[in-house]
C-alpha cells in the first residue's frame, strides 16, 4: 500500500539565471496513512514552501510528490489546508464559513450540515454558528478555520503553523483541540512549526529541515503514547528529546555559518 504522502527528492526554485533563488534544496520522506508528522525549522527554512508543494498549490522544480500514490499536480478534495491566517469570509457566520467549501465543490449543503455541527461542537462554538469573524477571538476563529478544512472529509490536512499568532494560552488550547480532533478522525496531519516543544507534544514523528537552501536533516520518532497532555511536558523524557532537537537545529546553523565563511 503506497504511503498517503511521498516525497522524492523534491525540489524548489523561485526565479531564473542569476536572480534564481533555491528554496529546497531536496526533501525526500514519506507519511503513512493516519500519522501525524511536524515538519520542524528556524523561520525561512522552507517549510511553508515544501508544505505548498505537497498541497498542490506550488509547482516542483524537480523530484515527484505522490499523495495516496497519484502525483500531485493541482490541489485536491482530499486535501484540507489551515493556513496561518484563518482567512474567514468576514460577511459569513461561523457556519457559513464551515461550510464554504462544499458550496465551491458543488456538493449538497444540506448533506454536510450535520457534520458541519459535530465539528463545532468538538471545538466547542456550537453556541457561535450565527456569529461573525469580528465577534470572535482570535483562537475562535482559528477553530473555525480548522472545522472548515475538515468539512469534506479530507484524508490528509496539512497545517502551517496555523497557531503561531496567538498567545501562549490560546495556543496550548489549541493544541489539545487539535489532538483530540485527530484522536477522532485520525487523518494523516503534516503540521510544520518552529516550536520544538509543539512539535513534540502533537507528532509521531519529527522532520527537521535546515537553512536555506534547505534539506531534511534529520527524522526523529516521538516515543510517548496517546493520547497526551501537557503533563507529559513536564517529564524528563519529553525535556531530553526537545534538547536532540535542539541540537539538531543548532548543528545546521553552525554548518549554514561555516558555509558563509
Amino acid at each position: 500500500m503506497p504511503a498517503e504522502i511521498s516525497c522524492q527528492r523534491v525540489r524548489k526554485v523561485f526565479g531564473k539565471g542569476p536572480a534564481a533563488f533555491e528554496a529546497v534544496t531536496t526533501a525526500t520522506f514519506a507519511i503513512e496513512k493516519g500519522e501525524f508528522v511536524c515538519l520542524l525549522g528556524p523561520s525561512g527554512c522552507g517549510k511553508s514552501t515544501l508544505l505548498m508543494m505537497i498541497a498542490g498549490l506550488e509547482p516542483v522544480t524537480e523530484g515527484r510528490i505522490l499523495a495516496g500514490g497519484t502525483p500531485m499536480t493541482e490541489p485536491r478534495a482530499q486535501i484540507g489546508i489551515v493556513f496561518q491566517d484563518p482567512t474567514l469570509l468576514p460577511w459569513k457566520t461561523t457556519l457559513q464559513n464551515v461550510l464554504f467549501p462544499i458550496e465551491m465543490m458543488r456538493r449538497e449543503r444540506a448533506a454536510y450540515l450535520g457534520r458541519a455541527m459535530e465539528l463545532l461542537r468538538l471545538v466547542h462554538l456550537d453556541d457561535a454558528i450565527h456569529k461573525r469573524p469580528r465577534e470572535l477571538s482570535g483562537g475562535m476563529r482559528q477553530r473555525v478555520s480548522l472545522c472548515r478544512a475538515l468539512i469534506g472529509d479530507p484524508s490528509i490536512l496539512l497545517m502551517d503553523e496555523p497557531f503561531s499568532a496567538l498567545d501562549a494560552i490560546t495556543r496550548d488550547d489549541m493544541n489539545i483541540v487539535l489532538l483530540e480532533l485527530w484522536e477522532r478522525y485520525r487523518k494523516t496531519v503534516l503540521f510544520v512549526t518552529h516550536s520544538i516543544r509543539e512539535a513534540v507534544l502533537l507528532s509521531d514523528r519529527v522532520l527537521v529541515m535546515g537553512r536555506k537552501p534547505s534539506k531534511i536533516i534529520a527524522e526523529i520518532a516521538v516515543p510517548f503514547a496517546r493520547p497526551r497532555g501537557f503533563a507529559i511536558g513536564e517529564t524528563a523524557q519529553f525535556n531530553e528529546l526537545c534538547a536532540k532537537l535542539r541540537g539538531q537545529i543548532e548543528l545546521a546553523r553552525e554548518g549554514d555559518l561555516q558555509e558563509r565563511h
